[in-house]
């Protein structure tokens, strides 16, 4: 004989079997569950093809308020028998929770207090409902209202990564992403130009408040007399490096200063930590964040002042470009800032020039890959988006070099004197690429491997170097301040961070510059896409790379490739003219076809 009971909200009937009831699904599924994994409703014999009778629901209530009662009781009040449609009844009344509710395998009637405030709560209830779905028929129209702003503060809120799920966007039969939100934001013309991911990786967006101590009082060497040059991009407002090289008897001499943050930033200080969580500058379209309060810029900025305190890396250079020995020390300079472009035409930087092509012939000659692809910088102006393409003056190959060469300077110093440093590493790539142009770059960059930052020592092949450390940008880089500190640590006998400590600051910095790389990468996009989308855009495109039968270009005025189709096969490093046809903002994808 089967049992009426309830399993898992549902009807079922049950029979004994053994220590199990097997059961026997409104579906026809037949399982085995344990008796108090169900709720008997009636002990049979039932079916499952049952009608609940009509009954008295209120009467019983007004006999029962406040009373706790079994459902065998409350099926003979409503109903005036007790059979399985009269049970199944009963349960129903009890689980809808209305008069009755179900607690365990017992029934409380509410009190007509408690039963009031249900009545009210469940009216409110269904006019948020009724107001919700106006209001999503109204974003699915494409015409919001004012009362509407809720529902898109939650969309905004998820575009933004503040949320992982969005009723709104579920209503809407749309994905609950970032993505999504965002293109619905800019479907309705809420959203125009908004940039979400910064904000959306959960980066700081505003600069550090913390005081700065006072420079210390200490031994600094005094290079006013000797020229310094700190060379960058037009329109550069964090120069931490300056430079000064000299012919002298069998090389060269050449002055790399560096801004000398460590003097100010103590391991574990509030600064430190608060540079750590940042990981670097973050370098946005839009303007900078930067790691450090700007007053520490304005203090140490190479060139800022007439005099600026540095930490100088003096390295002896041959002929051939091997390094023969270095220096370290604190030192005031005085420093001359300018442009790629005049630096070019200024005479008194020939040695260094020569210097840096006998040290970049050295690292040819070691196996070093040169992988020039055409950049551009994207700055937001007021209303205007400017696409700056980086002109390729040779006077960048002299800074770089000379960065290079403080750098291994620096790693191997570290190395020699067994300091723990952050090493920047590279393994071999893949593969080396034979040929020519841009499309042979762009198959060998394919072919990299990713360079790391470790704490032990290690090559760094794609530079051609047996060590190698980034020690020239300690304003904008956590990792180069750790460099430091651990450098003046060394210089002045102190403790420096330990093995175990060093590691763990690599790991940190690195997981955050991770994402300080991808919001600048996806900010530099949607920039572009938005300038596209307003200006248009038709101009040369370099053939790099075939895909069956479509094309990956290079468009060298706005520093981005374009998939396109082919109509006929074209050799790589080809050129042909592109033209913009539609950007997905939320999806930063561009669609480009030859002219």
């Amino acid at each position: 004989m089967a049992a009426l009971v309830i399993y898992k909200g549902k009807p079922a009937l049950a029979e004994e079997k053994g220590d199990r009831l097997e059961l026997t699904l409104a579906t026809g599924e037949r399982l085995r569950v344990r008796p108090k994994d169900v709720l008997l409703l009636h002990p049979g014999p039932a079916g499952l093809a049952l009608e609940v009778p009509p009954g008295e629901e209120e009467a019983a209530w007004e006999l029962l308020q406040g009373e706790v009662v079994g459902l065998k009781e409350l099926a003979e009040l409503v109903y005036g028998a007790y059979t399985p449609e009269t049970a199944l009844g009963a349960y129903l009344l009890a689980q809808k929770g209305g008069r009755f509710v179900l607690e365990g395998e017992r029934v409380r009637a509410r009190t007509a207090e408690e039963l009031a405030a249900w009545l009210r709560a469940q009216r409110e209830r269904e006019a948020r409902e009724r107001a919700f779905q106006e209001g999503i028929a109204r974003l699915k129209a494409g015409s919001p209202a004012p009362e509407d702003r809720p529902l898109l503060a939650e969309v905004e809120a998820l575009a933004w990564g503040e949320r992982k799920e969005s009723p709104v966007l579920k209503a809407l039969g749309l994905p609950e992403t970032p993505e999504a939100a965002h293109a619905l934001l800019l479907r309705l013309g809420l959203w125009r130009r908004e940039n979400p991911h910064p904000r959306r990786l959960g980066l700081p967006l505003e600069a550090p408040r913390l005081p700065l101590p006072p420079l210390p009082e200490e031994g600094r060497e005094d290079l006013t007399h000797f020229s310094a040059f700190a060379i960058d991009d037009e329109g550069s407002q964090d120069p931490d490096d300056a430079l000064y090289a000299e012919r002298v008897e069998g090389g060269f001499r050449l002055l790399v200063h560096v801004a000398d943050v460590a003097a100010l930033v103590a391991p574990g200080s509030p600064l430190d930590r608060e540079a750590l969580r940042r990981g670097a500058n973050l370098y946005l379209p839009e303007g900078t964040v930067p790691m450090l309060p700007p007053e520490a810029t304005a203090l140490l900025g190479l060139g800022l002042k007439p005099l600026s305190p540095a930490l100088t890396f003096e390295l002896w250079v041959s002929e051939e470009g091997e390094l023969l020995e270095e220096r370290i020390f604190p030192s005031w300079v005085r420093v001359e800032r300018l442009t790629y472009a005049e630096a070019v035409g200024r005479p008194e930087l020939a040695p260094l020039r020569e210097v840096a092509e006998a040290f970049r012939g050295r690292r040819l000659a070691q196996g070093a890959l040169e992988i020039s692809l055409p950049e551009v910088k994207v700055r937001v102006e007021g209303d205007e988006i400017r696409i700056l393409p980086l002109p390729p003056h040779e006077s960048r190959i002299w800074v770089r070099e000379a960065m290079l060469l403080a750098g291994y300077a620096a790693a191997h110093l570290a190395f020699r004197e067994g300091l723990p440093f952050p090493y920047a590493t590279q393994e071999a790539p893949s593969r080396r690429v034979e040929g020519e142009g841009l499309a042979a770059m762009w198959e060998q960059r394919k072919a990299l491997k990713r360079a790391q930052l470790k704490a032990t020592p290690a090559p760094h092949k794609g530079l051609g170097l047996p060590l190698y450390a980034q020690v020239t940008s300690p304003l904008r880089r956590y990792l180069d301040l750790v460099a430091h500190q651990q450098l003046r640590a060394w210089l002045k006998g102190e403790r420096p961070l330990s093995q175990a400590e060093l590691l763990e600051r690599v790991g940190a910095a690195e997981a955050v510059a991770d994402l300080v790389r991808e919001a600048e990468r996806k900010s530099k996009l949607h920039w572009t896409l938005i300038h596209l989308q307003e200006e248009g855009y038709e101009g040369v495109g370099v053939l790099v790379e075939r895909r069956g039968g479509q094309g990956v270009f290079l468009l060298p005025e706005l520093g981005l490739s374009a998939q396109v189709a082919l109509p006929k096969p074209l050799p790589p490093n080809a050129e042909a003219r592109l033209r913009f046809l539609e950007a997905d903002l939320a999806g930063l994808e561009a669609r480009f076809a030859l002219v």
